[in-house]
C-alpha cells in the first residue's frame, strides 16, 4: 500500500460531483416514496414522526451523498447520525435508508487516501452502530412479551431474533468495508499501471532519440573514416604535384594519378556506405566490408604519399570475426591518416598486425622526425574518439599517444573469441 501515501483519488472533478448530486436526488426520491408507503402501512403506529420531521430526517440522509467523494469521512459520520435519527424520531422508513449508510461507508474505503483515518472513521461508525444494536437487543430482552415465547422451539425467539440482527449487521457492514477496500485497491492498481505505461512511453521516446543520436554518430564516424584518409592523401599528393610540376612533370603526373585513384576509391566507399544506410533495418547495423586484408593497401598509400612505410604481419594469419576485422582496418586507416596529416613530410611509418592467441593487435607508429605540425595529444578529436568507441564496442583496448623516443603510436588489441 505504499502508493496510497503518495497518490490520492481526491479531489474529484466536476463529472464525479455531478454524478454524486444525481445519486443524492435519486436516493431522496426513493426515501420519500418509501416513507410515504411505510407511513400508509402504519409503521410505528401513533408514535411515528410528524411529516415535517420525516422530511427533515430523510433530507439529512440523502443530502450528504451529494458530497460523498469530496468529504468522504465527514459524510460517513453525518450519514450514521442521520441513520440513527430515523429510528430515534420514528420516521417511517426502513428500506432505502440502508443504502445511504452503505454508500457512505463504501466511499470512505474507496476514496480516502489516508488509510489509517479511513479505517478509524469506519470503526467508529460501525462500533457505534453495534453498540446501539446491543442496547436495542437489551431493551428487547427486558420486555418478555415483545416476542412470542414458544417453549417448544430449540432456540428461544428472543435469542433467535438477536442473532438474526447481529448476523445481518455483520454482513451489511462487512460488505461495505470489503467493497470499499477492493475499490481502493483497484484504483491504486490502475494508477500504477498508468504510471508504468507513461514511463514505458517516455522510455520508448528516450530510446528512439538515443537511437537517432547513435545513428548520427555512426554515420559521422563512417564518413570521417571514409573521407578523411582519402582526402588527406589527395591533399598530400596534390601539394607534391604542385611543387614539382615545373621541374618534374612525370612525378607530378604520378602524384595526380594517386589523387585520381584516391578520389575514385573515396567515391566508391561513399557509395557503398550510403547503400548500407539505405538498406533494410536488419542490414543497417552490418559492419563495413573493410578488413585486415586491406591494411597493406594503407601502407602502400602512405608510401605513395612520400612516407617510407614498413608493413609487417606477425604470427599466422587467420580468420577473425567480421566486426573485429572491420574495426582493425578503420583504426589503422585513421592512424595512417593522422600520419599523413600531422607527422610531417619526411616521417617514417610502421604498420604491424599481430595475431595473438586471444586476439589481434594493430599498431601504427611513426618517428615524426620531420614533423613540425602541432599534434592533438588529448585524444579528444573526432578521430581519436571514433577509434576509442570502435574498440570499446568490441571489448578491446587501445593506446594512443606520443612515444618516448619521438613520434606517435596507436596500438589496439581486439579480442577474437
Amino acid at each position: 500500500m505504499g502508493t496510497s501515501t503518495e497518490w490520492s483519488r481526491l479531489p474529484v472533478g466536476r463529472r464525479e460531483l455531478r454524478q454524486d448530486a444525481v445519486l443524492a436526488l435519486v436516493l431522496l426520491g426513493g426515501l420519500t416514496l418509501s416513507t410515504v408507503l411505510y407511513s400508509a402501512a402504519g409503521t410505528y403506529g401513533d408514535d411515528q414522526a410528524a411529516w415535517w420531521v420525516s422530511a427533515l430526517v430523510i433530507t439529512a440522509n440523502a443530502a450528504p451523498i451529494a458530497f460523498r467523494r469530496r468529504y468522504p469521512m465527514t459524510v460517513a459520520i453525518v450519514s450514521a447520525l442521520a441513520f440513527a435519527s430515523t429510528q430515534v424520531f420514528h420516521v417511517p422508513e426502513l428500506f432505502v435508508i440502508n443504502f445511504t449508510l452503505f454508500i457512505a461507508l463504501y466511499t470512505v474505503g474507496a476514496w480516502c487516501s489516508d488509510r489509517v483515518r479511513a479505517e478509524a472513521v469506519r470503526w467508529v461508525v460501525i462500533g457505534g452502530m453495534f453498540a446501539w444494536l446491543f442496547i436495542a437487543i437489551s431493551f428487547g430482552w427486558a420486555v418478555p412479551n415483545a416476542l412470542p415465547n414458544d417453549g417448544g422451539s430449540i432456540i428461544p425467539p428472543v435469542i433467535a431474533y438477536s442473532l438474526i440482527n447481529i448476523v445481518i449487521n455483520v454482513v451489511y457492514f462487512g460488505a461495505a468495508w470489503y467493497a470499499g477496500n477492493r475499490a481502493w485497491t483497484s484504483a491504486v492498481a490502475r494508477h500504477e499501471l498508468d504510471q508504468r505505461t507513461a514511463e514505458l512511453a517516455a522510455e520508448r521516446e528516450r530510446s528512439a532519440a538515443q537511437a537517432v543520436t547513435l545513428e548520427r554518430v555512426r554515420i559521422a564516424r563512417e564518413l570521417h573514416d571514409v573521407v578523411a584518409h582519402h582526402v588527406s592523401l589527395m591533399g598530400v599528393q596534390a601539394g607534391a604535384a604542385r611543387r614539382v610540376i615545373g621541374r618534374d612533370p612525370e612525378q607530378a603526373t604520378a602524384s595526380l594519378g594517386v589523387v585520381e585513384e584516391s578520389a575514385r576509391t573515396a567515391v566508391e566507399e561513399l557509395r557503398r556506405m550510403l547503400g548500407t544506410l539505405r538498406s533494410d533495418d536488419e542490414d543497417r547495423g552490418a559492419p563495413s566490408t573493410e578488413g585486415l586484408g586491406r591494411i597493406g593497401e594503407l601502407a602502400e598509400s602512405a608510401r605513395t604519399a612520400g612516407h617510407p612505410t614498413e608493413y609487417v604481419v606477425v604470427g599466422d594469419a587467420r580468420d577473425v570475426p567480421p566486426t573485429v576485422s572491420s574495426v582493425a582496418y578503420r583504426i589503422a586507416q585513421e592512424a595512417v591518416t593522422n600520419v599523413l596529416k600531422h607527422a610531417g613530410p619526411s616521417a617514417r611509418a610502421d604498420l604491424r598486425v599481430r595475431y595473438l592467441d586471444d586476439g589481434v593487435e594493430v599498431e601504427v607508429a611513426d618517428d615524426g622526425r620531420g614533423g613540425t605540425a602541432p599534434r592533438n595529444t588529448s585524444g579528444s578529436g573526432l578521430g581519436h574518439v571514433g577509434m576509442r568507441e570502435r574498440v570499446t564496442a568490441v571489448g578491446g583496448r587501445i593506446e594512443i599517444g606520443p612515444r618516448a623516443r619521438g613520434g606517435y603510436l596507436v596500438r589496439a588489441w581486439l579480442p577474437t573469441s
